[in-house]
């Protein structure tokens, strides 16, 4: 019997319920699904495939997930890199309003090529990322053979996009985008989060996903201080119970950060079978306060939570490296709550079958087990740092980085090998969001060279910024802290 694919004589790290490791193992991918997974015979080499892989010096392990991130900025890596806090939130907030009114189309269309390609060429197989106007992600990582989720973010308190609009394009969005590219691209129902949304919108929301049932809702929730303040502003006691009140605090519901909760918070996740994804390196380069409290993930997951891990905002933290994100969580963790917080397998779960529970498909994929899809990646082992290949689930998540993937595969299809980008054609990508980001540059007069990026003036950035919305948001937050002290 032939097959699509076959791997022979490499360390497989299969991630299955007892984190089985084989130390020459052998992996069969056929009409795109895992066939076997089982210890290398002596002619597995010679076996009939149409493509077989020498795995010697080599690791196979399931597919990243990326549980979180914004996809439509990608070209603007670097932009960001030097600014404070509050010019950040500023210029990102002036952005966000233009691209809902459909703005720099060419700078997203570019921005999500380019994250297709640095996603394949870093691993990541399945990505969950919520932007403006999504549809431009969902069909640059549909026909690159990428998997991913993909849903319009709702708000009425972020920007000045009228609420109905914003309802319409979600409901636009699922009924064309939901299921296809033969099922590899899904929709989500995304309210942005916890702060910049009304208990009408919430309400809203809760009305959409009752009518899409297997749809995951993705959200970011308990990511500042004033996500309760806004909840207790909503009319609830916080931000949990505003969401279990609208009938969202469920297994549907993906949350983004989670980095203010208390206790209580920890055991109603778990108590509702909610995840988490958990995204530090965003926060730790820009930690708006240095005594705010960490997502408390070692809690989370003792508590039952499932956790996976995400890049959010790769273009401000100037990385699409996945596997870096392991490493951060780890130290991110020691610092706050001492050492020893993860064993390395909990780590590499995290990145993989965590990712794919907490979007409702850790059956399909996540894995590397017989029956599942074949979404796998290959690591290549011969670079001195990981000898002598010892701990090899410590070696990925301390030592391995995106530069270390030689291959990846999703539903069976080699997207990469041997270092070469096949589903896509990298030079012309890389030449458009050079062409984007120069067009931008000029339109905004922002400044972006090899030496650095300076932004425009603050009053350009104010000419931008929406006004009903956010001047709503303040008026709610401050009037609600004058009802808390008294």
């Amino acid at each position: 019997m032939t097959a699509d694919i076959l791997i022979h004589d490499a360390i497989v790290l299969t991630v299955d319920a007892e984190n089985h490791l084989y130390r020459n193992g052998t992996v069969v991918v056929d009409n795109g699904a895992i066939r076997e997974v089982r210890p290398s015979e002596p002619n597995d080499a010679d076996a009939a495939a149409d493509t077989v892989i020498d795995g010697r010096d080599r690791l196979v392990m399931p597919g990243l997930v990326n549980a979180h991130a914004h996809l439509e900025l990608t070209a603007l890596t670097g932009a960001f890199s030097e600014m404070g806090l509050g010019e950040l939130f500023a210029d990102m907030t002036a952005l966000c309003e233009q691209l809902g009114r459909g703005r720099y189309e060419y700078l997203v269309e570019a921005g999500c090529d380019l994250a297709a390609l640095n996603f394949i060429r870093s691993g990541i197989t399945t990505t969950n990322a919520m932007d403006a106007l999504p549809s431009r992600g969902a069909e640059a990582f549909g026909k690159a053979g990428l998997r991913g989720f993909f849903g319009p973010w709702i708000s009425d308190l972020f920007w000045d996009i009228p609420e109905d609009e914003q309802f319409e394009r979600a409901r636009s969005f699922i009924e064309e985008y939901h299921g296809s590219y033969d099922g590899r691209i899904q929709a989500t129902v995304c309210p942005h989060d916890d702060w910049s949304c009304s208990r009408d919108v919430w309400e809203r929301t809760a009305n959409l996903a009752t009518e899409y049932p297997d749809l995951p809702v993705h959200t970011h929730l308990l990511e500042l201080d004033a996500s309760n303040t806004m909840a207790r502003a909503n009319d609830a006691e916080d931000s949990l119970a505003l969401l279990e009140e609208v009938g969202l605090l469920n297994e549907r519901l993906v949350a983004a950060h989670f980095r203010v909760a208390d206790d209580d918070d920890t055991e109603r996740m778990a108590a509702n079978d909610a995840s988490v994804a958990h995204c530090p390196s965003i926060f730790c380069y820009w930690e708006p306060d240095g005594e705010t409290e960490w997502t408390p993930v070692p809690s989370l997951r003792e508590a039952g939570t499932t956790v996976g891990l995400g890049l959010d905002d790769h273009y401000w933290h100037d990385s699409s490296d996945l596997l870096g994100e392991a490493r951060q969580t780890r130290l991110a963790a020691n610092l706050s709550f001492g050492t020893n917080q993860f064993h390395s397998m909990e780590l590499i779960r995290m990145l993989t079958i965590d990712g794919a529970r907490a979007l409702g498909v850790g059956d399909e994929i996540g894995s590397i087990e017989p029956g599942k899809r074949a979404d796998l990646i290959v690591l290549d082992l011969t670079d001195p740092k990981f000898a002598p290949k010892t701990n090899i689930p410590a070696l990925v998540v301390n030592t391995a980085t995106a530069g270390d993937v030689e291959s990846t595969i999703v539903d069976g299809e080699l997207l990469m090998h041997d270092n070469e980008v096949r589903s896509l054609d990298p030079g012309p990508i890389c030449k458009r969001a050079e062409t984007a980001v120069k067009r931008f540059g000029d339109d905004l007069g922002w400044e972006m060279d090899f030496d650095g990026s300076d932004p425009p003036s603050h009053l350009r950035t104010a000419c931008d910024l929406p006004k009903r919305g956010p001047a709503h948001l303040v008026a709610r937050l401050g009037l609600q802290h004058i009802k808390d002290k008294f």
